[in-house]
């Protein structure tokens, strides 16, 4: 496999992973504790979803060949509550990662070091793909950490147990050792 190749595979993983941990969260979560917000100057878990919906749709939709910055897009208008139920909430965050992973299915190796502009400023397409796992990385834990806010002790962890990380530790060495 070539470098290209397995950069490809690694963020479309890394994206992956990031949408995973999110619904992990979002799953735990009642409507209500959906839109709670920490203070005000803080975003509910809602408000997250309609930005990185937003952000994904504006960015993926024609990738390699318009700006990422869509003149339809109204991004002030992201950090507005919005949802009348869990299920359009949900289905405005799959339409944002169908977009996303549309785009990744598309690009060949040869599109890495392609340019693309967001807000007319250029990028490469790898340089592009890795300011938005940067921003969707930053939201998500902000996704996580208002969900632990919320459910405190009923919080189902998501990642390596507080308490459990020898245990967890031997048995990704035992899975290693067993697949050599």
């Amino acid at each position: 496999m070539n470098t290209e190749k397995a950069y490809l595979n690694v963020v479309h993983q890394n994206f992956k992973s990031m949408k995973t941990l999110a619904e992990g969260a979002i799953e735990q979560l009642t409507f209500e504790e959906l839109h709670f917000l920490p203070n005000r100057e803080s975003n509910s878990v809602a408000i997250l979803v309609k930005h990185i919906s937003g952000n994904m749709i504006s960015r993926f939709t024609s990738f390699l060949t318009s700006d990422g910055e869509k003149p339809n897009r109204n991004r002030d208008t992201e950090f507005e509550d919005g949802y009348i139920s869990k299920e359009e909430l949900l289905a405005a965050w799959n339409f944002g990662w169908e977009t996303l992973f549309k785009a990744l299915s598309d690009l060949k190796e040869e599109d890495i070091l392609k340019t693309v502009y967001i807000r007319s400023e250029p990028h490469s397409v790898m340089e592009a793909l890795q300011r938005q796992i940067s921003h969707y990385s930053l939201h998500i834990g902000q996704i996580l950490y208002i969900g632990k806010l919320i459910k405190n002790d009923g919080w189902k962890t998501l990642s390596v147990p507080r308490g459990k990380s020898d245990r967890f530790t031997q048995s990704i060495k035992d899975r290693f050792i067993k697949n050599e």
